[in-house]
């Protein structure tokens, strides 16, 4: 592809930005903060030709993009301009009369020339947020955007160079041959997000340079309903979680697990939430994003074909405009075509149990899910799956949005990731080394022995 950075160009592009952090320009304060600002006007002055971007790769609504991304991204980056002074700060351990005289501190220190690998389906706010950890921390960074959002790749590469410095933060696009090329270097810390496959590989080539890797994955987070729910605006939420960005969002719920009884009053409940989304159904929304390519349309439809459930809303699937209507398909079990993987699409499966313990032992037996949501005003009742399940994180009422919450962690547990990244502090913490020193004086050297053996007496 045209647009694809010559995989000969990548070494030099590395060497340019290690002898760039090598200067010891980053260590400037004042210079991540000019960086940072840069960065919010790159995304601020261009926001009509990323409107225009998201909607050729993505074919999503700009309502959707400017809430999902653009709004997003500028908030996270205004937090990072505002908190680094801050989070730099070298800290202090707490006072001991042992150590104090050695003034023991905790140098934040960057790790040098990062490179941050950004999946498609929010391939702005996803490459920005972590971006603005990054410079914050005083990093130099590598930005791979996703093969399959070209339009969004070519702008970032055509941005960059006008707005941030070129010694420290460069993109560089492509698909494997690109890809493999940047992962067979050295690097300060490699953040990836994506699907679990590769994520394998990404793993196994940083462990051969022991570059320390963040994954931020997916996988089959569900939804836990209690029957004494506030179901009225439960569905509405929920609906609205599984169909923005056309599902595919690695936090999307991708599946119900409803108590047997209550199943058709839940059911009768998200057709009315349906039908007021989509009065006129969804081929005539012009609320609806499409799947981001055949390929994965294809994989979408095939999942829908399969199943053993009955499918009570949407399962219209168009492949050459890469469209699937928002679905649901109820008494789905658990060895379905729907639950074989991860959906990454509107399509909502809706599996019955008897009880909330049912409910619990179904999610234990699969791999910890990126979050769980619980849709209960009851504090029992949300405090019982909380207490015995693990996820990367755990939401009840709402959807997606936790992502988004400032001074809030985000990441997966096992097999949905590791690491937490995104708003404020967590960014800049991750991308940070925390260097411990000692200065002892000379009047205390003779003494340090003693004291030791004293402390350990």
């Amino acid at each position: 592809m045209s647009h694809y950075t010559p995989v000969d160009e990548i070494e030099p592009i590395y060497s340019t930005l290690d002898k760039g952090f090598r200067s010891g320009k980053t260590k400037s304060i004042a210079y991540r903060k000019q960086q940072l600002v840069n960065l919010g006007y790159l995304v601020k002055d261009n926001a009509e030709r990323f409107q225009e971007a998201f909607k050729a790769d993505l074919g999503r609504p700009v309502l959707e993009n400017s809430f999902l991304e653009l709004d997003s991204t500028i908030t996270e980056i205004k937090q990072a301009i505002s908190g680094v002074d801050k989070w730099a700060k070298t800290e202090r351990p707490p006072f001991s009369l042992t150590w104090s005289p050695m003034r023991p501190a905790i140098r934040k220190e960057p790790k040098g020339v990062c490179l941050i690998i950004v999946p498609f389906n929010y391939p702005l706010w996803l490459a920005m947020s972590p971006l603005a950890g990054a410079i914050a921390a005083g990093n130099a960074v590598v930005l791979k955007p996703s093969e399959l959002t070209p339009a969004i790749g070519v702008l970032l590469a055509e941005l960059f160079p006008k707005y941030m410095d070129p010694e420290l933060y460069r993109v560089v696009n492509g698909a494997i041959p690109e890809t493999s090329k940047l992962l067979e270097l050295s690097w300060g810390h490699i953040l990836y997000t994506g699907s679990g496959r590769v994520a394998k590989i990404v793993a196994a080539a940083a462990a051969k340079t022991l570059t320390p890797v963040s994954l931020e994955l997916g996988g089959k987070s569900p939804v836990v309903v209690d029957s004494k729910c506030d179901l009225a605006s439960g569905v509405k939420r929920l609906l609205w979680g599984k169909v923005a960005n056309a599902g595919q969002t690695c936090v999307a719920p991708d599946y119900v697990l409803v108590q047997k009884d209550f199943q058709d009053t839940f059911i009768n409940a998200l057709t009315e939430a349906y039908n007021s989304f989509y009065p006129e159904g969804p081929a005539q929304s012009d609320s609806v994003s499409h799947i981001i390519s055949t390929g994965h349309t294809e994989r979408i439809k095939r999942l829908i074909d399969n199943t053993q459930g009955t499918v009570v809303l949407g399962g219209q699937v168009d492949i050459e405009t890469k469209f699937v209507a928002p679905t649901v398909v109820r008494d789905v079990k658990g060895d379905d075509s729907l639950m074989s993987e991860e959906i990454f699409g509107p399509v909502l499966p809706v599996v019955p149990v008897d009880n909330v313990e049912e409910a619990i032992a179904f999610i234990n037996s699969r791999d910890h899910p990126l979050v769980i949501y619980m849709m209960s005003q009851d504090s029992g009742f949300k405090s019982k799956v909380l207490d015995n399940t693990q996820s990367g994180a755990a939401v009840a009422n709402e959807y997606i949005l936790h992502c988004a919450t400032e001074n809030l962690p985000f990441g997966g547990l096992g097999p949905s990731g590791s690491g937490g990244y995104h708003t404020g502090k967590f960014g800049f913490d991750m991308f940070t080394h925390l260097r411990a020193t000692l200065d002892s004086p000379s009047w205390c050297a003779s003494s340090s022995v003693s004291l030791l053996a004293a402390t350990n007496a």
